[in-house]
Protein backbone atom coordinates (compact mmCIF):
# COMPACT_ATOMS: atom_id res chain seq x y z
CA UNK A 1 0.00 0.00 0.00
CA UNK A 2 1.35 3.44 -0.94
CA UNK A 3 1.91 5.92 1.87
CA UNK A 4 -0.81 8.42 2.66
CA UNK A 5 -0.32 11.74 0.83
CA UNK A 6 1.10 14.74 2.62
CA UNK A 7 1.56 18.36 1.61
CA UNK A 8 4.96 19.80 2.57
CA UNK A 9 3.60 23.34 2.37
CA UNK A 10 0.79 22.95 4.88
CA UNK A 11 3.02 20.84 7.11
CA UNK A 12 5.75 23.48 7.14
CA UNK A 13 3.34 26.37 7.76
CA UNK A 14 1.52 24.47 10.52
CA UNK A 15 4.89 24.04 12.24
CA UNK A 16 5.43 27.83 12.09
CA UNK A 17 7.72 27.85 9.07
CA UNK A 18 7.67 29.74 5.79
CA UNK A 19 6.93 27.97 2.49
CA UNK A 20 8.64 29.40 -0.59
CA UNK A 21 7.28 28.86 -4.09
CA UNK A 22 8.93 29.05 -7.51
CA UNK A 23 6.74 30.56 -10.21
CA UNK A 24 6.45 28.38 -13.32
CA UNK A 25 5.44 30.11 -16.54
CA UNK A 26 7.91 28.85 -19.13
CA UNK A 27 9.21 25.42 -18.08
CA UNK A 28 7.49 22.46 -19.69
CA UNK A 29 9.24 19.46 -18.11
CA UNK A 30 10.00 17.78 -14.81
CA UNK A 31 13.43 19.40 -14.46
CA UNK A 32 11.79 22.48 -12.93
CA UNK A 33 10.69 20.39 -9.94
CA UNK A 34 14.29 19.24 -9.37
CA UNK A 35 15.53 22.82 -9.68
CA UNK A 36 12.93 23.95 -7.15
CA UNK A 37 14.10 21.34 -4.67
CA UNK A 38 17.78 22.12 -5.24
CA UNK A 39 17.22 25.85 -4.70
CA UNK A 40 15.33 25.61 -1.42
CA UNK A 41 11.77 25.98 -2.67
CA UNK A 42 8.86 24.11 -1.12
CA UNK A 43 6.33 24.37 -3.92
CA UNK A 44 5.82 25.10 -7.59
CA UNK A 45 3.41 27.90 -8.45
CA UNK A 46 2.31 26.69 -11.89
CA UNK A 47 0.68 29.69 -13.51
CA UNK A 48 -2.20 28.68 -15.75
CA UNK A 49 -3.71 32.17 -15.50
CA UNK A 50 -0.96 33.89 -17.47
CA UNK A 51 0.69 31.07 -19.43
CA UNK A 52 -0.13 28.58 -22.18
CA UNK A 53 0.01 25.21 -20.42
CA UNK A 54 -1.69 22.04 -21.58
CA UNK A 55 -3.21 19.83 -18.91
CA UNK A 56 -0.95 16.87 -19.77
CA UNK A 57 2.14 19.05 -19.29
CA UNK A 58 0.94 20.24 -15.90
CA UNK A 59 0.15 16.68 -14.89
CA UNK A 60 3.64 15.45 -15.80
CA UNK A 61 5.33 18.29 -13.88
CA UNK A 62 3.01 17.76 -10.92
CA UNK A 63 3.65 14.05 -10.64
CA UNK A 64 7.42 14.58 -10.77
CA UNK A 65 7.12 17.23 -8.06
CA UNK A 66 5.07 14.92 -5.86
CA UNK A 67 7.73 12.24 -6.09
CA UNK A 68 10.42 14.75 -5.13
CA UNK A 69 8.58 16.14 -2.11
CA UNK A 70 7.76 19.46 -3.76
CA UNK A 71 4.11 20.56 -3.68
CA UNK A 72 2.75 21.27 -7.19
CA UNK A 73 0.22 24.09 -6.93
CA UNK A 74 -1.67 25.51 -9.90
CA UNK A 75 -3.01 29.02 -10.22
CA UNK A 76 -6.13 28.59 -12.31
CA UNK A 77 -7.98 31.23 -14.31
CA UNK A 78 -10.84 31.80 -11.87
CA UNK A 79 -13.04 30.07 -9.29
CA UNK A 80 -15.08 28.86 -12.29
CA UNK A 81 -12.17 27.31 -14.19
CA UNK A 82 -13.50 24.02 -15.65
CA UNK A 83 -10.10 22.32 -15.34
CA UNK A 84 -9.88 22.38 -11.52
CA UNK A 85 -11.22 18.84 -11.17
CA UNK A 86 -8.83 17.35 -13.74
CA UNK A 87 -5.84 19.13 -12.21
CA UNK A 88 -6.58 17.84 -8.72
CA UNK A 89 -7.25 14.30 -9.92
CA UNK A 90 -3.95 14.08 -11.80
CA UNK A 91 -1.26 15.22 -9.40
CA UNK A 92 -1.78 18.88 -8.50
CA UNK A 93 -1.91 19.16 -4.72
CA UNK A 94 -3.29 22.66 -4.42
CA UNK A 95 -5.22 25.33 -6.27
CA UNK A 96 -4.60 29.07 -6.12
CA UNK A 97 -7.69 31.07 -7.08
CA UNK A 98 -6.98 34.56 -8.44
CA UNK A 99 -9.07 37.69 -7.94
CA UNK A 100 -11.36 36.50 -5.15
CA UNK A 101 -13.48 39.48 -4.15
CA UNK A 102 -16.36 38.09 -2.10
CA UNK A 103 -17.22 35.31 0.31
CA UNK A 104 -19.53 33.89 -2.37
CA UNK A 105 -16.55 33.49 -4.72
CA UNK A 106 -14.53 31.86 -1.92
CA UNK A 107 -17.36 29.38 -1.43
CA UNK A 108 -17.23 28.58 -5.16
CA UNK A 109 -13.52 27.85 -4.72
CA UNK A 110 -14.29 25.44 -1.89
CA UNK A 111 -17.07 23.81 -3.90
CA UNK A 112 -14.63 23.10 -6.74
CA UNK A 113 -11.71 22.00 -4.60
CA UNK A 114 -13.17 20.05 -1.66
CA UNK A 115 -15.04 16.77 -1.45
CA UNK A 116 -18.49 16.68 0.09
CA UNK A 117 -20.05 17.57 2.35
CA UNK A 118 -17.95 20.77 2.42
CA UNK A 119 -17.50 20.99 -1.35
CA UNK A 120 -18.71 19.36 -4.55
CA UNK A 121 -15.53 17.82 -5.95
CA UNK A 122 -16.34 14.60 -7.76
CA UNK A 123 -14.88 11.29 -6.60
CA UNK A 124 -12.87 9.04 -8.88
CA UNK A 125 -10.45 6.15 -8.30
CA UNK A 126 -6.77 5.43 -8.90
CA UNK A 127 -5.32 8.64 -7.49
CA UNK A 128 -1.62 9.31 -8.21
CA UNK A 129 -0.97 9.95 -4.49
CA UNK A 130 -1.46 6.21 -3.95
CA UNK A 131 0.49 5.21 -7.07
CA UNK A 132 -2.87 4.42 -8.70
CA UNK A 133 -3.59 1.60 -6.30
CA UNK A 134 -7.20 0.98 -5.40
CA UNK A 135 -7.75 2.56 -2.00
CA UNK A 136 -11.24 2.54 -0.46
CA UNK A 137 -12.87 5.98 -0.58
CA UNK A 138 -13.28 6.00 3.20
CA UNK A 139 -9.48 5.96 3.45
CA UNK A 140 -8.48 7.83 0.29
CA UNK A 141 -10.74 10.87 0.44
CA UNK A 142 -9.87 12.15 3.94
CA UNK A 143 -6.15 11.71 3.19
CA UNK A 144 -6.37 13.56 -0.12
CA UNK A 145 -8.51 16.27 1.46
CA UNK A 146 -5.93 16.87 4.18
CA UNK A 147 -3.13 17.11 1.60
CA UNK A 148 -4.99 19.51 -0.71
CA UNK A 149 -4.28 23.22 -0.27
CA UNK A 150 -6.69 25.95 -1.40
CA UNK A 151 -5.57 29.58 -1.58
CA UNK A 152 -7.60 32.68 -2.41
CA UNK A 153 -5.85 35.73 -3.84
CA UNK A 154 -6.84 39.24 -2.80
CA UNK A 155 -6.07 41.54 -5.73
CA UNK A 156 -8.57 44.42 -5.57
CA UNK A 157 -9.90 47.01 -3.16
CA UNK A 158 -13.18 45.09 -3.17
CA UNK A 159 -11.35 41.97 -2.04
CA UNK A 160 -9.69 43.90 0.77
CA UNK A 161 -13.05 45.30 1.89
CA UNK A 162 -14.46 41.77 2.05
CA UNK A 163 -11.38 39.96 3.33
CA UNK A 164 -12.82 39.19 6.76
CA UNK A 165 -15.79 37.41 5.19
CA UNK A 166 -13.54 35.63 2.67
CA UNK A 167 -11.19 34.43 5.42
CA UNK A 168 -14.16 33.10 7.40
CA UNK A 169 -15.12 30.61 4.66
CA UNK A 170 -14.36 27.02 5.78
CA UNK A 171 -12.10 25.02 3.48
CA UNK A 172 -9.73 27.84 2.51
CA UNK A 173 -6.16 27.43 3.79
CA UNK A 174 -4.32 30.54 2.55
CA UNK A 175 -5.25 34.15 1.87
CA UNK A 176 -2.64 35.41 -0.58
CA UNK A 177 -2.03 39.07 -1.45
CA UNK A 178 -1.34 39.73 -5.13
CA UNK A 179 0.52 43.02 -4.76
CA UNK A 180 0.84 43.96 -8.42
CA UNK A 181 -2.84 43.58 -9.29
CA UNK A 182 -3.89 45.18 -6.01
CA UNK A 183 -1.70 48.22 -6.64
CA UNK A 184 -2.97 48.44 -10.21
CA UNK A 185 -6.57 48.33 -8.96
CA UNK A 186 -5.65 51.17 -6.59
CA UNK A 187 -4.31 53.18 -9.54
CA UNK A 188 -0.78 52.93 -8.13
CA UNK A 189 1.05 50.28 -10.17
CA UNK A 190 4.49 49.42 -8.84
CA UNK A 191 4.24 51.71 -5.81
CA UNK A 192 5.13 49.08 -3.22
CA UNK A 193 5.84 51.65 -0.50
CA UNK A 194 2.39 53.24 -0.75
CA UNK A 195 0.64 53.47 2.65
CA UNK A 196 -2.65 52.14 1.24
CA UNK A 197 -0.92 48.89 0.29
CA UNK A 198 0.63 48.59 3.75
CA UNK A 199 -2.79 49.12 5.34
CA UNK A 200 -4.33 46.50 3.06
CA UNK A 201 -1.60 43.97 3.93
CA UNK A 202 -2.14 44.61 7.64
CA UNK A 203 -5.90 44.13 7.28
CA UNK A 204 -5.47 40.90 5.32
CA UNK A 205 -2.99 39.56 7.85
CA UNK A 206 -5.36 40.39 10.71
CA UNK A 207 -8.22 38.59 8.94
CA UNK A 208 -6.00 35.52 8.50
CA UNK A 209 -5.09 35.52 12.17
CA UNK A 210 -8.71 35.96 13.27
CA UNK A 211 -9.95 33.06 11.14
CA UNK A 212 -7.06 30.60 11.34
CA UNK A 213 -5.82 31.05 7.77
CA UNK A 214 -2.22 31.23 6.60
CA UNK A 215 -1.12 34.61 5.25
CA UNK A 216 0.55 34.66 1.83
CA UNK A 217 2.10 37.32 -0.35
CA UNK A 218 3.50 37.66 -3.85
CA UNK A 219 4.33 40.19 -6.52
CA UNK A 220 7.24 42.24 -5.21
CA UNK A 221 10.28 40.52 -6.71
CA UNK A 222 12.88 41.82 -4.27
CA UNK A 223 14.52 39.55 -1.65
CA UNK A 224 14.74 42.26 1.00
CA UNK A 225 11.09 43.19 0.52
CA UNK A 226 10.09 39.54 0.68
CA UNK A 227 12.05 39.09 3.90
CA UNK A 228 10.24 42.14 5.30
CA UNK A 229 6.79 40.71 4.58
CA UNK A 230 7.85 37.40 6.13
CA UNK A 231 8.77 39.33 9.27
CA UNK A 232 5.23 40.75 9.17
CA UNK A 233 3.82 37.23 9.30
CA UNK A 234 3.69 35.87 5.74
CA UNK A 235 4.18 32.10 5.65
CA UNK A 236 3.32 31.44 1.99
CA UNK A 237 5.45 33.39 -0.49
CA UNK A 238 6.33 33.20 -4.17
CA UNK A 239 9.92 34.21 -4.84
CA UNK A 240 10.39 34.69 -8.59
CA UNK A 241 9.31 33.10 -11.87
CA UNK A 242 11.41 30.85 -14.05
CA UNK A 243 11.27 33.53 -16.75
CA UNK A 244 12.43 36.22 -14.32
CA UNK A 245 15.30 34.12 -13.00
CA UNK A 246 16.52 33.10 -16.45
CA UNK A 247 16.33 36.66 -17.76
CA UNK A 248 18.13 38.12 -14.74
CA UNK A 249 20.83 35.46 -14.76
CA UNK A 250 21.43 35.71 -18.50
CA UNK A 251 21.57 39.49 -18.34
CA UNK A 252 24.02 39.46 -15.44
CA UNK A 253 26.24 37.05 -17.34
CA UNK A 254 26.47 39.11 -20.53
CA UNK A 255 27.01 42.30 -18.53
CA UNK A 256 29.86 40.51 -16.74
CA UNK A 257 31.48 39.68 -20.08
CA UNK A 258 31.20 43.28 -21.31
CA UNK A 259 32.52 44.66 -18.01
CA UNK A 260 35.47 42.26 -18.14
CA UNK A 261 36.25 43.31 -21.72
CA UNK A 262 36.01 46.97 -20.80
CA UNK A 263 38.33 46.44 -17.83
Amino acid sequence: MAAAPTNPVTQKMAAGGVALGLGVRMSRSAEIARIARATGHDFLFIDLQHSLFGLETVGHIAQAALALGIAPLARVRSVRDPDIQALLDNGVSGIVFPDVNTAAEARLAVAAGRFGPLGRRSVTGGYPWFDYQGVPPAEALPAIEAATLLACMIETREGVRNVEAIAAVPGIDVIHVGMNDLLTDMGKPGQYADPELAEAVDRIQAACKAHGKFFGCGGHRDPAAQAAVIRRGAQFLTTQTDIGLLSAGAGAWTRGIHEALAG
